[in-house]
């Protein structure tokens, strides 16, 4: 115990969804139904990639990484969410928020790094269609993905470390579903001026460079797009861009509305939350798959191995 209004904290509670106890039965079944599609979506993703040597190119090398990244990334809140309505409790130990914390961010910049990943491929492939297996060999995939990982890792090593010298007063309250670092920052009793630089600085990093990159790759794309003489070409050239567009926009869109649009402790702000950490991973396998001819093929492929086996 430390001295004056400061004490070592050994819990924090999560309120998150769990004000009212009526519908949590509800809460509880909608968001275990979009876990399991989330898990078992992505996983199916990563297996038909793996299965398949069609499948061996960096466009799809990077989308099993975003199945991954994704799995994780949904794994880090919601367990714990549904545990916690399943028990009727809302704590979370302080060692368990710090972690959630790590690798909340960890997964969520992946995530970030790998949308702007796969829209650079997308424009190697669209703009230099002749350079494209050089500029983008498995090399250069492989050190992409590689320092993806680094830049996540260390950024969220130090906003954890960081967080580890803070020093919390007796209200230890989290109006979210999971341990947003930025309430629990307001929590604390100690001085948080270096974790508010570090976490409005890579938070505008991670939000405007990547996007910056996306949006430059696809005003490449377009203007490339549009000197292509024929109707059929323009198409097929759009359509390779159109799923990897859409799942942009609803992560972007979702994310910005919670760190620049609304309050992430209002219902609002913890929907959008909802929107960028469970529904859009739980979309893409979706998105990547309806519209894609060689990811249905190997689909089938995969499928009716596996029921000739049965």
């Amino acid at each position: 115990m430390e001295s004056g209004n400061q004490t070592r904290v050994s819990e924090f509670l999560l309120l998150g969804f769990s004000q009212d106890s009526e519908p949590q039965p509800i809460i509880f079944g909608l968001f275990l139904s979009m876990f399991v599609v989330t898990m078992l979506g992505n996983l199916l993703i990563i297996l038909v990639i793996s299965s398949d040597s069609h499948l061996h190119t960096p466009m799809y090398f990077f989308l099993s990484n975003l199945s991954f990244a994704d799995i994780c990334f949904t794994s880090t809140t919601i367990p714990k969410m549904l545990a916690n309505i399943q028990t009727q409790r809302k704590s979370i130990t302080y060692a368990g928020c710090i972690t959630q914390m790590y690798f909340f961010m960890v997964f969520g910049g992946m995530d970030t790094f790998l949308l702007t990943v796969m829209a650079y491929d997308r424009f190697v492939a669209i703009c230099h269609p002749l350079h494209y297996s050089v500029i983008m060999n498995p090399r250069h995939c492989g050190l992409l993905v590689l320092v993806s990982w680094f830049i996540s890792l260390t950024y969220s090593l130090i906003q954890s470390l960081l967080m580890l010298r803070l020093s919390f007063c007796t209200n230890w309250v989290i109006s979210h579903f999971y341990c947003e670092i930025a309430q629990a920052l307001t929590l604390a009793c100690s001085d948080t001026l270096v974790n508010y630089i570090l976490l409005h600085m890579v938070t505008g990093l991670l939000g405007i460079v990547p996007f910056s990159g996306i949006l430059f790759s696809y005003i490449r794309i377009v203007s490339s797009v549009l000197r292509i003489p024929s109707a059929d070409g323009k198409y097929k050239a759009f359509s390779t861009c159109a799923s990897h567009l859409f799942v942009v926009s609803l992560f972007y869109g979702t994310g910005f509305s919670v760190y620049i649009g609304s309050d992430a402790s209002s219902w609002r702000g913890m929907i959008a939350s909802v929107m960028y950490t469970v529904v859009t991973p739980m979309l893409n396998p979706f998105i990547y798959s309806l519209r894609n001819k060689d990811i249905k093929r190997a689909l089938q492929k995969v499928l009716g191995r596996t029921l000739s086996v049965q």
